[in-house]
């Protein structure tokens, strides 16, 4: 039961209440579904992972983080409430995959469930392509009324459309994001020598994504599919004709208009490393807890398109700590069960004798080359997220937090099985986020930096 209405609420968030549950929407159908997850999920909560992860403590700091910001950013004492409950539907997503995706059928579902609300999106977007544009509209009137394509205008001074979703993903740039984080997770339904199953179940569903994601012509998701083009080849082909493949591959993305017209220069990005820049000045004004939390494009008039510059200018260092750490903990754990040096054989068990902690339901039996695979799909899933992240300001959203709840499940269900090595203790893993925090503001730095020497 708490599964089920898990995945309708993760449906109906990135969907939005509307498009799921239309004429009843206005009745709050989210925080009616919220409530009975929470009611269904009590008698899991004591003995689940989310009490052994550090990932738990972060995304508590992280809303306890942006509601402190807006407490002091803006000194509004119901802002910073509200602040607190914007983000509880963000990091809702983690608590909800770890409590009730307790196999790897349940993280198939998930999967399935992600790629139906991209390929709803696509679908819509693509008939509206074909059968909803009339000459002469205005690109303002036409992103009133269609909520699927946005118009706007290229280099050239033409106009074009871009597909994009609904919710937290109504931006062309996010949807594009999505859509490159799925594709290698659509690839745990592979079976060796299972041709057709691999045709229908993978192989068509990811030509479909490439396409939304060709849509979209987002150029931050273009660079996203290249890192990832790079990480899942390396390791058969090795670095450099990986490399090679990438250059080739994205020649052939800009002969096709994959950006829809607009360059990918250091020049057409001026925009963007200027407030970049401009997120770091007022990181530096107010470090501790930043201007407040959504109160960045008041004072750029813009967002930063960058999500390490957003979480910091909003959130101050004490934000950009609490992000860091849920970042280094699911990235590092998706690395060591992506290792075949780190995960061993382990003890072989049957079926009805496995039990998670997380749950009282049965699971399937997984060996050390699963949970490797499976590993490797997350690191690829994480990498096109966080590359098209750097040009995004998506630092708070669903997706990157349902990735951290998948990849402390597939862990767990190693650890359960004696095949690899506990998680780091959050008294070690804290000194790594702070380092990781300085690391990415000095990154950040050092860029523009070296950008402005080259103008």
């Amino acid at each position: 039961m708490g599964f089920v209405l898990s995945v309708l609420y993760l449906v109906t968030n990135y969907l939005t209440p509307a498009a799921i549950f239309g004429p009843v929407a206005p009745y709050r159908v989210e925080l009616i579904l919220a409530i009975l997850i929470c009611l269904v999920s009590l008698p899991k909560l004591a003995g689940s992972i989310i009490l052994k992860t550090p990932q738990s403590v972060a995304l508590i700091g992280l809303a306890f983080a942006g509601s402190l910001s807006v407490l002091f950013g803006s000194h509004w004492i119901w802002g910073a409430v509200q602040a607190f409950a914007v983000f509880l539907p963000f990091i809702f997503g983690y608590f909800l995959v770890c409590l009730h995706c307790n196999s790897k059928k349940k993280l198939q579902i998930l999967v399935l469930m992600m790629l139906f609300v991209c390929l709803f999106i696509i679908a819509h977007g693509y008939i509206d392509l074909h059968h909803g544009i009339a000459e002469g509209t205005s690109p303002d009137l036409w992103n009133i009324v269609h909520p699927y394509l946005f118009a706007m205008k290229n280099d050239a001074g033409e106009s074009f459309y871009r597909l994009r979703g609904l919710g937290e993903i109504n931006d062309p740039n996010d949807f594009g994001q999505l859509a490159v984080t799925v594709i290698p997770l659509v690839f745990i339904f592979w079976r060796k020598k299972k041709m057709l199953q691999n045709f229908v179940l993978v192989m068509l569903p990811v030509c479909a994504l490439l396409f939304g994601t060709f849509l979209t012509h987002s150029r931050g998701a273009l660079l996203a599919l290249m890192a990832v083009a790079v990480m899942a080849a390396r390791r058969r082909i090795g670095t450099l004709p990986a490399l090679l493949l990438a250059v080739g591959l994205f020649v052939a993305a800009m002969s096709l208009h994959f950006t829809g017209g607009r360059e990918i220069s250091a020049e057409s990005g001026s925009d963007r490393t200027a407030l970049w820049s401009e997120s770091l000045q007022l990181l530096k004004s107010h470090p501790l807890f930043g201007v407040g939390f959504g109160n960045l494009p008041e004072y750029l008039g813009h967002t930063a398109h960058n999500s390490v510059a957003v979480c910091a200018a909003e959130l101050g260092l004490t934000g950009l700590f609490f992000w860091c750490l849920f970042l280094f903990s699911t990235v590092r754990d998706a690395l060591a069960i992506a290792s075949p040096e780190k995960v061993n054989e382990g003890e072989l068990i049957e079926p009805e004798e496995e039990h998670l902690s997380l749950t009282t339901g049965k699971m399937e039996a997984i060996d050390k080359a699963e949970v490797n695979r499976l590993g490797r799909l997350l690191v690829l899933s994480l990498t096109g997220f966080l590359v098209s992240g750097w040009f995004l300001s998506r630092a708070f959203v669903t997706t990157l937090f349902m990735l951290g709840g998948i990849t402390e499940v597939v862990f767990e269900m190693a650890l359960r099985r004696g095949m690899i090595a506990p998680r780091l203790r959050l008294a070690r893993v804290l000194p790594y986020a702070c380092c990781l925090a300085v690391f990415l503001v000095l990154v950040m730095y050092i860029m523009l930096r070296t950008l402005n020497l080259i103008h």
